[in-house]
């Protein structure tokens, strides 16, 4: 029996370079991405509302002076604050990329399991009901809220048929109305502070975000990331379909499963800590994809890379543009993300996934 031959694009070999050569020019595109989140990095310790010369921040750093107002504020706000956008936007950016995977949906974010609403009930529940006020303290209700809503919207897509992907996407959405409508009720039957309070997160904010509530989200993060990382040749698999997943070898049932949990870490840890934060998970994957093609050894870090910077780089600007107050990074990201995202798509084709 003869084999047909399968005809191979221009576009799918561009899309699927290879060799020494495009192995340099990925690993040189990720080293020129580092240089520039770094030089954000320092615009955002450096950048606000009360400017800090890039001296006095290095001896903030190396000779810490505990009765200097400006070191005080470069090591106990600045620093952890920017180190958190780059830790948030690493998670969204990840759990967008795994997502839009999985649902073979470019238009999937981290949203689309009903995570932001499961941590939009939760915090607005432990505001109103329990009292509390701490940043960190309700950090933790937003990530059990996130947490329970992605399993309970694992569970709804009964991934053990067919379909799984519409299901998911579904499941997701009707969660999301009705999780969302709780919160409304509570709001809607709470006092005037409790509506204070969750409006400052739901905006998407990294504001008076300490080391406490760094530390948590960093080590959720870490471990969100090497479970995602792990699954790089399984996600190539997996955004072919079920069906060939399982030609190929592959457990469509263990993939979802792995990247399920990997999303509701990553996504949950991000939104309990700086609230629902839009088109970082959206636009950096579909940025990397134009770099690197599909195959997510590549993707994963090239996204990663990029949501960090444009959260870093929201972040940052948001606190320049309107001083001597500032603009949620949520909001900032959406006001530079919508407008890019849009002219990205009128300039270049979206891989289809």
């Amino acid at each position: 029996m003869s084999r047909q031959a399968v005809p191979i694009s221009p576009e799918a070999g561009r899309a699927f370079p290879s060799g020494r050569a495009a192995a340099r020019r990925r690993v040189a595109g990720l080293l020129a991405l580092g240089l520039l989140l770094l030089g954000c990095m320092l615009f955002g310790v450096v950048a606000g509302a009360r400017p800090i010369p890039i001296a006095t921040t290095w001896q903030a750093i190396v000779h810490f002076d505990p009765a200097n107002s400006d070191h005080l504020l470069v090591r106990h706000l600045r620093i952890p604050r920017t180190l958190l956008a780059v830790v948030v936007g690493a998670a969204l950016g990840t759990a967008g990329a795994i997502l839009q995977a999985l649902t073979r949906n470019p238009l999937a974010d981290p949203g689309i399991l009903g995570i932001n609403a499961g941590a939009a009930v939760a915090i607005a529940a432990a505001i109103a009901l329990v009292g509390v006020t701490d940043v960190t303290a309700y950090m933790a209700f937003g990530l059990l809220g996130a947490a329970l809503a992605g399993a309970g919207v694992y569970l709804l897509g009964n991934l053990s048929r067919n379909g799984a992907e519409v299901r998911i996407v579904l499941a997701g959405a009707a969660l999301t109305v009705v999780l969302l409508s709780l919160a409304q009720i509570v709001l809607v039957n709470s006092d005037e502070h409790v509506f204070d309070q969750f409006r400052h997160w739901s905006v998407g904010s990294l504001q008076g975000r300490g080391y406490g509530v760094l530390y948590p989200v960093l080590a959720l993060t870490v471990l969100g990331l090497a479970i995602a990382l792990s699954l790089a040749k399984a996600l190539d698999t997996a955004a072919l379909g079920a069906d060939l997943t399982k030609a190929l070898g592959g457990n469509p049932l263990r993939i979802w499963g792995m990247s399920a949990l990997a999303v509701i870490v990553l996504s949950g840890a991000a939104t309990a800590a700086a609230g629902p934060i839009g088109f970082v998970g959206l636009t950096a994957p579909h940025i990397a994809r134009l770099i690197t093609g599909p195959g997510h050894r590549w993707l994963l870090p090239y996204a990663i890379a990029i949501a960090a910077l444009l959260t870093v780089a929201a972040d940052a600007l948001g606190r320049i543009v309107a001083p001597p107050g500032e603009v949620g990074v949520g909001i900032m990201v959406a006001l530079m993300g919508g407008p890019f995202f849009i002219a990205l798509v009128r300039r270049h084709r979206i891989s289809k996934l």
